[in-house]
């Protein structure tokens, strides 16, 4: 199965990192052993405590490529690696590694002219609407927006992800004990439609 699945995407603020734990979070409250792959020299690694995966330090551009080789003798394991915002060339070589590239982007006109650059740019990779509203209003003017802009590339778009205040747990150096349940279910969801693409291109 393929296992591998990049977080990349030119724009900053467009929720990568927190789609990478989620993602993780996801697989592991699925049973799954996921591992998340931090590039990004601007954050701080994370603790294993209280996670249901493992994150591990990419930053460093060999070690990366060591973690990614590894994994690849590990079928039983997915690696998620946080691409970080405005690196192009990171952007690139983390796509050639992966199996799958994921391309966050939020409700509003600039997040999608970038995205559908981006989508060019990365034939084979996802858009994926991420911080998406939850008010069902704020919902249907999302989906006008996406049907103006971005119409001819709905088969190339996951499923959103909606916005859940508690993500940002997951960012903490140590995470709570327990975690809430609207997070766990987005999380769950997430990363059951990311294996179900994985899945079809076996």
């Amino acid at each position: 199965m393929k296992q591998i699945v990049c977080v990349i995407g030119n724009k900053g603020g467009t929720g990568k990192t927190s789609i990478t734990h989620m993602l993780c979070h996801g697989l592991g409250l699925l049973g799954k052993q996921a591992i998340s792959i931090l590039t990004d020299a601007g954050r701080e690694s994370l603790d294993r405590i209280n996670r249901h995966y493992t994150p591990l330090d990419g930053r460093d551009p060999e070690k990366l490529i060591r973690i990614v080789a590894k994994l690849r003798t590990m079928p039983d394991w997915f690696g998620v690696i946080d691409g970080g915002g405005n690196r192009p060339d990171m952007d690139r070589q983390v796509y050639e590694l992966a199996d799958l590239a994921l391309l966050p982007f939020r409700d509003s006109h600039e997040d999608m002219r970038t995205v559908l650059r981006d989508l060019d740019a990365f034939p084979e990779a996802y858009g994926i609407p991420s911080q998406w509203p939850t008010n069902p209003w704020q919902q249907l003017a999302a989906e006008r927006t996406l049907d103006e802009l971005m119409q001819s590339y709905r088969p190339r778009l996951l499923d959103p992800v909606y916005s859940v205040s508690a993500s940002k747990l997951l960012l903490e150096s140590v995470i709570p004990g327990n975690l809430p349940s609207a997070l766990n279910n987005v999380s769950r969801r997430l990363a059951r439609q990311v294996l179900e693409h994985l899945e079809h291109q076996n």
